[in-house]
């Protein structure tokens, strides 16, 4: 009563006074400031403004623990912020090696359609990590807490009586989920204003990119508070929207001292929406990177395109910057390259061993002949080999690759020697009228092998490491103007299996002999009119092998006992899911040999999968003279 005269007695200013005071702290219990006046945040620092993300209390929930191999691990949920007076909690997966402290921290940010996984941590605290693995979308993969996107609907419905029922990330009153969202509209691309949005305005805020960086960064917070972390110590890496998820944390939060994004966080930088553009986009969280930072960019991946490197690079405020590339990859990679990122965070959070230089490149374009490039490499460290790799299937510059493009390029391979203490590669080239492409690979061994979860988790065992050097582009002008001579033709032969065939061909099963390759793709290697596909196979047993090409495949039998088999096939034995043939050559791009392989149907098809071939027996098969042979 004493309170409410009080306030009947205030003068009239003083009330006024009173009840800004009162609106600012139920204000200041919401994590975010609100957009007042209509005002939208336009800038990154205005998209950040107000938010401080040790603030609040993390009101950690337990909600699993268990051990394993000398690994303590627990499925938890921390306070995201409030919004809209809602509290958002993120779950994840957290393992460090028991009993260990004044551990260097990572925080593992997963992909679009993936999983917070316990195996990242897991191998992360094998080799000496504290580990959080944030489920943004809401899916977790842990033993005894799977969360599948069935279960997270049924964490939407609050069906707490289902007996698969379990606690997940939940984004309160707004969605930041993904595959699906939760109210059917991906707030990822777009600056969405609806009832489950933060701001009633086009705001950046509402853009899922926001949301989810903001937690991420939350969970930078829980990762310094836990008592075996040295909070100085802090790492951030990954994979696809993961990629991106962390150049946008490492961006906008100065606790992160490594980044290493995979397939993504460079390639964001083509959208006609300014506002997104200058905000939630890479290149304004790439601007704000001052930490040591790795990119693995796969030279095929449609998500971080390898011709974004090089102006990501320059964008970013760390002299510490190394890419590795691997060849004709799309969005995946083997051991070599994805042992990258922990031999990055070695150096830079345990003191390890340094990272050698990157390596340089100069192209060379001599009058009458082929172009060359020159290698430069730290060889202070021995080296297993180098390759240069190198297209005329890329953009120009400055504009957004065609995604099959993208996607289906091939890479040509070019041995290097070395010429009076340089090593050097020569480029036959098929056209002055398109541009030139070029990087180096160079490939370091390992002292110990080194063993970590995947861009999909699958554990990989390491022997040697790969750095590349930035990609350089040699316009078709400059190529004209040099009188380059043109001396790669149209053939026939496609594959002689011959010296360093490998390089220009790739798996990302290694440990099986199955090989693809995009050198159909390529207008080099264009099908004759009428033309037949032939190659020769010779193994020790009777087999039954696969040949695909894109969504189409053939079985073929090998008639074993160390005899070559010959195989001529037209487009029409090629058949899809659909069992429809192949009617055409043209525009094919991935050709594949392996021993099975199972043929997806096309989106909107009520056709299953098809399964060709069988396991292999006996040895890898050997091949000659992959070729088209004229009817």
């Amino acid at each position: 009563m004493f309170f409410l005269l009080r306030i009947l007695y205030l003068p009239v200013i003083s009330l006024l006074s009173f009840f800004v005071l009162l609106g600012n702290e139920v204000a200041h219990r919401e994590t975010l400031p609100p957009a007042i006046g209509g005002k939208v945040p336009f800038t990154y620092s205005e998209m950040w403004k107000g938010f401080d993300p040790r603030k609040e209390p993390l009101d950690v929930e337990v909600l699993h623990q268990w051990e394993e191999d000398g690994v303590f691990l627990q499925v938890l949920r921390y306070h995201i912020g409030t919004f809209k007076g809602k509290k958002a909690m993120m779950a994840g997966i957290y393992g460090h090696p028991k009993g260990a402290g004044k551990l260097p921290g990572l925080l593992q940010i997963h992909g679009g359609g993936q999983y917070a996984d316990r195996n990242a941590p897991l191998t992360n605290a094998k080799r000496g990590y504290a580990s959080l693995s944030i489920a943004w979308a809401g899916r977790i993969s842990a033993p005894q807490y799977r969360v599948t996107p069935a279960e997270v609907k049924l964490f939407w419905d609050a069906k707490i009586k289902d007996p698969k029922y379990k606690l997940t990330t939940d984004w309160g009153a707004l969605d930041a989920y993904h595959a699906p969202s939760r109210y059917g509209r991906d707030a990822f691309p777009s600056i969405p204003v609806e009832d489950w949005s933060l701001d009633p305005v086009k705001s950046p805020r509402n853009n899922a990119w926001f949301l989810v960086t903001l937690a991420a960064r939350r969970g930078l917070t829980f990762l310094e508070r836990q008592p075996e972390v040295d909070r100085t110590k802090l790492g951030v890496y990954g994979h696809s929207m993961g990629g991106k998820l962390t150049v946008a944390t490492a961006g906008s939060d100065s606790r992160v001292k490594a980044a290493a994004p995979s397939c993504g966080g460079i390639s964001d930088r083509y959208t006609e929406d300014l506002l997104h553009l200058v905000t939630v986009s890479d290149p304004p969280n790439l601007k704000k990177i001052t930490c040591p930072t790795i990119f693995l960019s796969p030279a095929n991946d449609f998500h971080g395109r390898i011709n974004d490197l090089p102006v990501a690079v320059q964008e970013i405020k760390s002299e510490e910057w190394r890419v590795t590339c691997a060849p004709h990859h799309n969005h995946q990679d083997t051991a070599p390259y994805e042992v990258a990122t922990q031999i990055w965070f070695d150096q830079y959070l345990k003191g390890g061993r340094e990272v050698p230089a990157s390596p340089k490149i100069d192209v060379k374009l001599p009058e009458g002949k082929s172009p060359e490039v020159v290698i430069v490499v730290d060889d202070s460290r021995k080296i297993s080999f180098i390759d240069v790799f190198y297209t005329q299937q890329g953009q120009v510059d400055g504009k957004k690759d065609n995604s099959t493009n993208t996607k289906n390029r091939f890479w040509h391979h070019s041995s290097v020697s070395q010429n009076q203490g340089k090593w050097v590669a020569s480029l036959p080239i098929h056209s002055i009228n398109k541009p030139l492409w070029v990087y180096a690979n160079v490939r370091y061994p390992l002292p110990d092998p080194i063993r970590g979860a995947g861009y999909y988790y699958g554990t990989y065992e390491a022997k040697s490491f790969n750095l590349s050097s930035l990609p350089a582009l040699i316009k078709p002008a400059q190529l004209r103007d040099a009188k380059i001579s043109t001396t790669l033709r149209s053939q026939n032969l496609i594959e002689d299996f011959k010296g360093a065939w490998r390089k220009e061909w790739f798996t990302y099963k290694p440990a099986q002999w199955g090989l693809k390759t995009h050198k159909l793709y390529d207008p080099v290697w264009k099908a004759p009119k009428a033309a037949m596909l032939g190659f020769d196979v010779k193994a020790e047993r009777a087999n039954q092998m696969v040949v695909g090409l894109d969504a189409y495949a053939t079985e073929v039998k090998v008639q074993g006992k160390g005899l070559w088999t010959s195989i001529i096939l037209q487009c029409q034995d090629f058949k899809n899911a659909e069992a429809q043939a192949l009617e055409s050559w043209e525009g094919c791009k991935e050709l594949q040999l392996d021993a099975k392989i199972t043929l997806k149907p096309s989106r909107g098809s009520q056709a299953k999968p098809s399964k060709l071939g069988a396991e292999w027996k006996g040895e890898a098969p050997s091949f000659r003279n992959l070729r088209w042979v004229s009817k």
